[in-house]
C-alpha cells in the first residue's frame, strides 16, 4: 500500500532533444516522466544535473514555470547540459547521445538522504558513468519504498551484467519488446520470456510495451494484462511515448490502482502524447481530460 503524502523521486538525465527541423524540446526520459507527474499533481522530486550553461539554465526555467522543484537538479562546473539529436524514420526515432554529460556526474554529497519517498523511479542511461551510479545506490541503501527501473537500452551505453544487476534491486520494471529480447532468453512467445525475466529478476510486476501492438503485464501472482491502442491515432512521432506510459504506471502505484486499470490509463495517455511532437507537452489543457475523467482533482 502506498504511504500517503510521501512523494515519488524521480532520478536520472535532463537534456534536450535536437530535432531535424531545428526544434529544441526538453527531453531525457525521467525528466520527461517527471514533467507528467506534475502535472498529474504528483509534485515528484526529481533529481539530475545540468551544466553552467544557458541550456541549463533554460531547463531550470521552464520547470519552474511549470511548477516542478528544482533544488535537486545540481549545476555542474565542468559538464555541459545533456543534448540528444534526434532523428525520425517511418515515426520511430532514433538518438545520438554523447558522453560525458552533466547527468553523468549526480553527486551523493548534494542530496538529502533521508527523504523519505514511496517509489524511487530510475532509468538506465544516465547509470552508464560511476558518478551517478554510486548517487543511485546511496539513494537505494537509505530507501524504504519500491523501486521502479525503466529499462532504456541505447547502445553502446549499456552492458548485460550491469542491467541485471539493476533489475535484481527493483520492485517494478518496464522494458520494449526488442528489450526483452535482449536480456532473457526466446521463447515461443513474449508472454514465456516475461514469465522467466520477472522470476529471474524477482520483480513484483514486468510491463513490456510493443509500440503500435500495445503493451503487456506480468506480476508475481500471475495476473496477465493486454492492452491494444486506438488504430485512429494521427501520429506526430512516438519520442517519449514509454515515457508517457511510465508516468502513469507511477501514478497508479502512487493511487493504488488495480494493475488492469493501470495499464489501460497508460496506453491511454502514451496515445494522446504521439499526437503531440516531442516528449513533453507545455500546455495544461492536454492533461485536464486526463485528471477530470481519473478524478485527479
Amino acid at each position: 500500500m502506498p504511504v500517503k503524502n510521501q512523494p515519488i523521486a524521480i532520478f536520472g538525465e535532463v537534456l534536450i532533444d535536437q530535432f531535424p527541423d531545428g526544434l529544441q524540446v526538453l527531453g531525457g526520459a525521467p525528466f520527461n516522466v517527471a514533467w507528467h507527474l506534475q502535472a498529474f499533481g504528483q509534485a515528484p522530486c526529481f533529481i539530475s544535473r545540468v551544466g553552467n550553461d544557458l541550456i541549463g539554465e533554460l531547463i531550470l526555467k521552464e520547470m519552474s514555470a511549470w511548477g516542478m522543484a528544482i533544488e535537486n537538479v545540481q549545476i555542474d562546473p565542468d559538464y555541459p547540459t545533456g543534448t540528444v539529436k534526434v532523428a525520425i524514420k517511418d515515426n520511430e526515432p532514433s538518438y545520438e547521445i554523447l558522453a560525458d554529460q552533466a547527468y553523468d556526474f549526480i553527486a551523493t554529497q548534494q542530496l538529502n538522504l533521508l527523504t523519505p519517498y514511496n517509489v524511487l523511479y530510475h532509468g538506465s542511461l544516465a547509470l552508464r558513468n560511476d558518478a551517478s551510479e554510486r548517487t543511485l545506490k546511496a539513494l537505494k541503501a537509505c530507501h524504504a519504498g519500491k523501486v521502479f527501473i525503466d529499462v532504456n537500452l541505447r547502445t553502446p551505453w549499456w552492458n548485460k551484467a550491469s542491467v541485471g544487476l539493476w533489475l535484481s534491486a527493483a520492485n517494478w520494471a518496464k522494458l520494449n519488446h526488442e528489450e526483452l529480447m535482449q536480456l532473457a532468453p526466446v521463447q515461443n512467445t513474449l508472454q514465456e520470456s516475461m514469465r522467466l525475466l520477472l522470476a529471474q529478476y524477482k520483480l513484483d510486476v514486468l510491463i513490456v510495451t510493443c509500440g503500435s501492438m500495445g503493451a503487456m503485464a506480468l506480476n508475481n501472482v500471475g495476473e496477465f494484462v493486454e492492452i491494444t491502442p486506438s488504430t485512429n491515432l494521427k501520429i506526430v512521432d512516438t519520442v517519449g511515448a514509454g515515457d508517457a506510459f511510465s508516468a502513469v504506471l507511477l501514478l497508479g502505484i502512487q493511487k493504488n490502482w488495480p494493475l488492469s486499470l493501470t495499464m489501460a490509463r497508460s496506453q491511454d495517455f502514451a496515445s494522446a502524447l504521439v499526437t503531440q511532437r516531442g516528449a513533453t507537452v507545455q500546455d495544461l489543457e492536454f492533461y485536464r481530460g486526463f485528471i477530470r475523467e481519473w478524478n485527479l482533482d
